[in-house]
């Protein structure tokens, strides 16, 4: 079959990997490893060419890795929980596991498609019961060690479909399904403790440093947001005391700039604040000022972000140095989950509290002078703010005012869902015994299938025969928990589960022996929108399973690849703007080598793909090329003989060769990000100059070399050329010969004004003179009645000739 035909060669291959099973780990942990990992997908149905380019950059370096002998282990599955399966059932009747497995089914049959050297004994979904029995025994361990606690949090609901909503699902205000205004409700949530991991996961972030994107790593520490400062109470005036009939009596704040204390001219309070609900249920408020409140506590936090509002209290605090009095106000933009719930306002030395004193005409006083010392601040004035910290930090702790902490913007983690299709929180509650973890002999508790999703509630909570259950404590009659886990529990501890080998699954959470081999992550790889959360939960699971005795490392993921997003017409690909590329369309009129061809070559990794459909034609002449080409190489026992060839054939050698010490340079990392743009143009460049010659070894060298450059990045016609010309059904590691990179002679580009016209192979001695008349000659018909500005030589590379 000397014409390229991708279908043909593609199915081949795909049946011939998928019964030889090559792609598996191995059992041999003598060898060296490598663990290479792309970020598992939602199993919507059908990948996206976000889903495209991550995988075919993982695939490229587990297929290298195989190549130079490692054991490597390079694994898929699916995170499988979620919203969508609930929305699909309420749409198409169907219920969300079937939905679930049968899209699974789909995107398995993509991923062979396109070739990917995924494992496929280690595949699993996260909604697979061995897996939630696991992680639901995690959850009782961490609840035992005082990691989850139970309090109660301010949710966005939907009072017509009586269901809780992520932010997500509110829009402008009101239930993205039915438009109904969304309200917020208290209700009891399970929390992790992350924050007592905060210090941690900071600190460990510089061990990243050089491994992870400077980016990411930003992210994150700021995400934490570690702060110090200073922890203290302004005290009630005693009217203001009286009026809450002395349930409260302070107002607890956090600063790190307690140097402008002078400068506090009022106090903003959450609008679900204790104090506020005290007012609210004493009915001390105003009409007009209990619905400002209620409708701020009934906005989401999104939405009071935007527009800053304020509502003036009945009440005053004293200031803890000069017994002013100072007004309170609630303030849409405090939040409650944020520290204490309160803050000191500053106007003049904040922007925040700057905006919202001019909305509400509230006074400013200026503490801090254009020279940058503190004035009109008592015997404080004259300071500069650092002086003035630590002087009034050492009064506060002195006189038992207030006390130096260390604050982190990172709260604890609210893992409760009030939906059906997750992970069941195994906790019930018992009349006697109140709230208790499950048995573990009892696990795994799953999901019941006979359920009626309409959209309203949580179908569990009307579900009386599951909710029925025996107290694990004290055998009597109880309830079982109908909340479900946010999916990132799911997601942030399955790269430990797939080293584990599929036999012992249903036995032990980890195979130890197999978990001290595989880890770390070598190389993980997904998009930047997750290098908060996801990679940060991840981070602590791991802590917390180290701690529990599971694992004996400190940080999951030994280095972190964030590839670019895909657009199309510079914009994000996206239904509504009608620039979606569908992959299978892709594959139908290109099959995959060219697809992953054109995704490696457009751009490197880290940088964003601007979709070119023109482009795409270049990628696939190409690569008809260079398996047409391929006929002109024959079968040879020995590589070409130096000595043997012309300039132009030492020239061509010289550029395989390149070609390889390129690859082996980029996979291990000697040029940052994995430019495989720049190894696709030197095997395009080698395949140039090659095609200048006819000697048969010349042309059976570089095939064999090229194939194995290329087969990381194009597998399909790599295995179909070696098959035919080397009898090869695996690639084996190839050495660069750098006695074909030392050239007598260089090819020299030749450009016009910047632009590249031609090129030139003279010898490496050439004088300036002799150069530049033989540029001239190449470059003749450009230069032919045009003014000579200016020549401009770099040496052994071009020579630019600038024009009037």
């Amino acid at each position: 079959m000397k014409h390229y035909n991708p279908h043909t060669i593609e199915a081949k291959w795909q049946d011939i990997w998928a019964q030889s099973g090559v792609f598996e780990p191995l059992s041999d942990f003598s060898k060296p490893k490598q663990y290479i990992l792309s970020m598992f997908p939602y199993p919507s149905g059908a990948i996206h060419m976000g889903h495209v380019r991550n995988y075919a950059i993982g695939d490229a370096l587990a297929r290298y890795y195989r190549q130079v002998g490692y054991n490597v282990l390079h694994p898929m599955g699916f995170d499988a929980f979620g919203m969508p399966a609930e929305n699909a059932a309420i749409q198409y009747g169907i219920h969300p596991k079937q939905w679930t497995y049968e899209n699974i089914a789909k995107m398995r049959e993509e991923f062979k498609a396109l070739g990917f050297s995924f494992s496929k004994t280690r595949e699993f979904a996260t909604c697979d019961p061995h897996y939630t029995k696991i992680e639901q025994g995690f959850f009782i361990e961490m609840y035992k060690k005082g990691l989850v606690y139970q309090k109660e949090a301010w949710l966005n609901w939907c009072p017509k479909d009586k269901t809780v909503l992520a932010n997500e699902q509110v829009v402008e205000g009101k239930c993205w399904r039915c438009d109904t205004p969304v309200v917020q409700k208290q209700m009891p949530q399970y929390y992790l403790k992350i924050t007592k991991y905060a210090e941690e996961l900071l600190d460990e972030l510089k061990n990243l440093e050089g491994h992870w994107p400077a980016q990411v790593l930003r992210m994150q520490e700021n995400w934490i947001g570690k702060s110090q400062g200073l922890a203290f109470a302004f005290s009630l005036a005693p009217k203001s005391v009286a009026l809450l009939a002395d349930t409260h009596a302070q107002i607890e704040v956090f600063t790190t700039r307690i140097d402008t204390i002078y400068g506090v001219t009022f106090i903003a309070l959450a609008p679900g604040h204790p104090i506020v609900s005290a007012l609210l249920q004493g009915e001390h408020l105003d009409q007009a000022s209990a619905q400002a409140i209620l409708e701020m506590q009934n906005t989401s936090a999104r939405a009071r972000s935007i527009e800053k509002k304020g509502v003036l209290l009945p009440l005053y605090a004293l200031h803890p140095l000069t017994q002013e009095p100072i007004p309170i106000y609630v303030a849409n933009f405090v939040l409650e989950s944020y520290g204490s719930g309160a803050l000191m306002g500053v106007p003049a030395h904040d922007t925040r509290d700057g905006e919202f004193a001019a909305l509400l005409n509230i006074p400013i006083k200026q503490v801090i002078n254009e020279k940058g010392f503190l004035e009109h601040s008592d015997t404080y004035s004259g300071l500069t703010p650092e002086q003035a910290r630590e002087k009034l930090s050492d009064l506060f702790e002195k006189q038992g005012l207030g006390r130096r902490i260390t604050h982190y913007r990172l709260q604890d983690w609210g893992i409760s869902r009030q939906r059906y299709w997750g992970a069941l929180i195994p906790m019930v509650r018992c009349e006697h015994c109140k709230l208790v973890p499950e048995k573990l002999e009892n696990l795994p508790i799953l999901l019941p299938e006979d359920v009626k999703i309409d959209g309203e509630g949580n179908p569990l909570e009307k579900h009386p025969a599951f909710k029925a259950c025996l107290c694990p404590e004290c055998g009597r009659s109880a309830q079982r928990e109908c909340d479900t886990m946010d999916t990132f529990f799911q997601s942030s501890w399955y790269f430990l589960r797939y080293t584990t080998p599929k036999e012992l699954w249903d036995k032990e959470a980890f195979d130890p022996q197999a978990l001290d081999y595989w880890l770390g992550v070598d190389e993980y790889i997904g998009g930047v929108e997750h290098a908060i959360l996801h990679l940060l939960y991840a981070r602590f699971f791991t802590k917390v399973l180290r701690d529990l005795g599971y694992v004996r490392l400190d940080e999951p993921f030994t280095c972190l690849t964030t590839q670019g997003m895909v657009l199309k017409g510079g914009a994000k690909m996206s239904k509504s703007k009608g620039n979606v590329v569908s992959p299978q369309e892709i594959l139908e009129k290109y099959g995959a080598d060219i697809a992953r061809l054109y995704i490696h070559f457009v751009a490197p990794p880290s940088k964003e793909l601007d979709w070119n459909d023109q482009a795409l034609e270049g990628s696939a002449r190409f690569l008809k090329r260079f398996y047409e080409k391929s006929f002109l190489a024959q079968p040879c026992d020995h590589p070409p003989r130096a000595q043997n060839l012309n300039a132009i054939e030492k020239q061509a050698r010289a550029k395989v060769h390149l070609a390889l010490q390129k690859c082996h340079a980029i996979f291990a990392k000697k040029q940052p990000g994995y430019p495989f743009n720049t190894l696709i143009a030197a095997c395009m460049e080698a395949l140039n100059t090659l095609e200048k010659t006819t000697n048969p070894a010349l042309w059976s060298e570089a095939y064999y070399i090229l194939t194995h450059v290329l087969e990381p990045l194009i597998p399909h016609v790599c295995f179909e050329i070696a098959q035919r010309l080397f009898k090869c059904q695996n690639f084996k590691p190839q050495e660069v010969d750098t006695t074909a990179l030392e050239q007598d002679n260089i090819e020299i580009a030749i450009t016009i004004n910047g632009k590249k016209r031609a090129s030139i192979i003279v010898a490496k001695d050439l004088d300036r003179n002799a150069l530049l008349a033989q540029a001239k000659e190449q470059a003749h018909k450009w230069l032919e009645g045009k003014e000579i500005l200016k020549e401009v030589i770099v040496p052994f590379k071009l020579v630019n000739f600038v024009l009037r």
